[in-house]
């Protein structure tokens, strides 16, 4: 656990330092005299787009990665590893896929989005290229997540990749980039920027070799490969499209569709904050997960999905009470555009989701790397039968709030399936008085804080209410011992510190 605790921790500092990057982008997108919400929109809904784009190509080759990497690497010298290579192989297959099926169905698009949103159509082929990049740098990074390198692929996904946007934000304030189509059309390829990075890096370290000789491990294991491929691949298609669709219904069905998803966007951007913790401990966990599954280590599976499900909601509680206390504070103080007041109630069912979805630890990636990975093809199209329909009547009724609310009630359902499926298989369950106390500690500081600077605005309410909220949540979580990772992370802490008061209270 000390490996998977060290990387998670580096890899949440990146990315919080990633999502100071990102806040700052948020900020220079929404600001008064800045982009507008329909530009910022088509921003979001690119994203939305591109993953999309990338669950249909990579045809299950992360999922293959993931299951089969132990296998190559302990039968197989690096120079005979051919893992990569049919991996890209395939993808490659399949983003020529997507691309045929966008030229086919490049009208009916039209039609669904040329009412409301014309700036996707005008966008539409740029779409491609981003959606490629983000591909390769998708294989790569599962690749890289098995060689213990996920500090590595975070800083480059959490933080290189927001500071190019940054770059490319502040050519446009200074004119140097002289209108949104150019800052538009190299924002497409940021993402194949950053997979030449990584397969540069991996390359130079000679961890990574590409041959087309089939190996024996591939003519071994080839059927379970297809079949497992196949499977995690369709439900995991199914599951990003849930994921995505509530940004993508509200520019195909909102008057103004992207101005809306522009409001949409920035909740979705601010609630993504409270997820950061989640990606540094998936990315630390995948592989430890592989390997225990191997050698059927379940009391090793079991203690991560504890951990897992404690520390992403310690996290994700204190991080969405934070963002709650100072919504409107933050909006009207940093002088963003008062439309923005709107995405309010979004982030507050974005968030609870965040936070559901965390609590419940990494049962995706425990289910993906068992035997039992048919699993996440059926819960996946249970996510997609609830999500779809459920978007696109709250997103007609209820406006830019629908989706939020209907994604918070597809992924509680989803959850509790996954939740009930483990427990009956394989007896896990993340939960425990600590996940009560937890929660209890949250809205206790909330309440707190909410009644005693209610009347304080601006700078200073927003900093004596923080301040106030993380003063008793850190001091609660420390003397709950809520996390079993927190107390030796202070202990490290302390040792280090070279405050001698701290140093003396071992």
């Amino acid at each position: 656990m000390s490996t998977i605790r060290r990387q998670s921790i580096l890899s949440s500092a990146i990315i919080y330092l990633g999502f100071a990057l990102g806040f700052l982008n948020i900020y220079l997108f929404t600001r008064e005299g800045g982009f507008t919400p329909a530009e910022y929109g088509l921003y979001g809904t690119f994203i939305a787009i591109a993953n999309v784009v990338n669950s249909f190509a990579n045809l299950g080759m992360q999922a293959y990665i993931y299951k089969f990497y132990p296998y190559y690497h302990d039968n197989l010298e690096i120079r005979d590893n051919d893992m990569m290579s049919w991996a890209f192989v395939t993808s490659l297959t399949g983003f020529l896929m997507v691309m045929i099926a966008g030229y086919i169905f490049e009208n009916f698009v039209i039609r669904k989005f040329g009412a409301h949103s014309a700036e996707l159509i005008t966008y539409y082929s740029w779409i491609f290229p981003f959606g490629f990049g983000l591909t390769m740098y998708s294989l790569l990074e599962a690749y890289a997540w098995q060689l213990k390198k996920s500090v590595l692929t975070t800083f480059l996904r959490e933080l290189l990749w927001r500071l190019s946007i940054t770059v490319l934000i502040l050519l446009v304030f200074t004119r140097v980039i002289h209108d949104f189509d150019l800052f538009f059309k190299l924002f497409s390829l940021s993402y194949i920027f950053l997979a030449l990075i990584l397969l540069f890096l991996l390359l130079r370290s000679k961890q990574i070799h590409l041959t087309l000789r089939i190996s024996r491990v591939t003519r071994k294991f080839y059927k379970k490969i297809v079949v497992l491929s196949s499977f995690i691949w369709s439900g995991s298609l199914v599951y990003n499209i849930a994921n995505v669709f509530d940004q993508i219904v509200i520019a195909a069905v909102m008057p103004n569709g992207l101005a809306w998803a522009g409001i949409f966007t920035l909740a979705q951007g601010v609630a993504s904050l409270i997820q950061a913790p989640q990606r540094g401990i998936i990315a630390a966990s995948i592989g430890p997960l592989s390997r225990a599954w191997k050698e059927k280590d379940f009391d090793k599976i079991k203690r991560i999905y504890q951990r897992s499900s404690i520390n992403q909601l310690v996290f994700a509680c204190g991080i969405f009470v934070l963002i709650w206390l100072n919504f409107t504070d933050g909006v009207k103080t940093f002088h963003l555009q008062p439309n923005y007041l709107r995405a309010q109630h979004v982030f507050l069912f974005l968030g609870l989701m965040r936070i559901l979805d965390m609590g419940t630890g990494v049962n995706s990636q425990i289910i993906g790397t068992s035997t039992f990975w048919r699993f996440e093809f059926f819960t996946g199209m249970i996510l997609l039968g609830i999500s779809l329909p459920l978007n696109y009547i709250l997103t007609k009724q209820m406006g830019v709030v629908g989706p939020a609310i209907a994604t918070f009630i597809a992924l509680a359902v989803y959850n509790t399936i996954r939740y009930f499926f483990l427990l009956k298989k394989f007896r896990m369950q993340p939960f425990n008085l600590r996940t009560l106390l937890t929660l209890l500690l949250a809205f206790t500081g909330y309440y707190l804080a909410h009644l005693l600077f209610e009347e304080v605005h601006g700078i200073a309410g927003m900093v004596l209410r923080s301040g106030f909220f993380i003063l008793i949540y850190l001091c609660g979580a420390v003397v709950l011992k809520l996390s079993p990772d927190i107390m030796p992370v202070w202990n490290t802490l302390r040792n280090k510190f070279p405050i001698p008061y701290l140093r003396s209270r071992k």
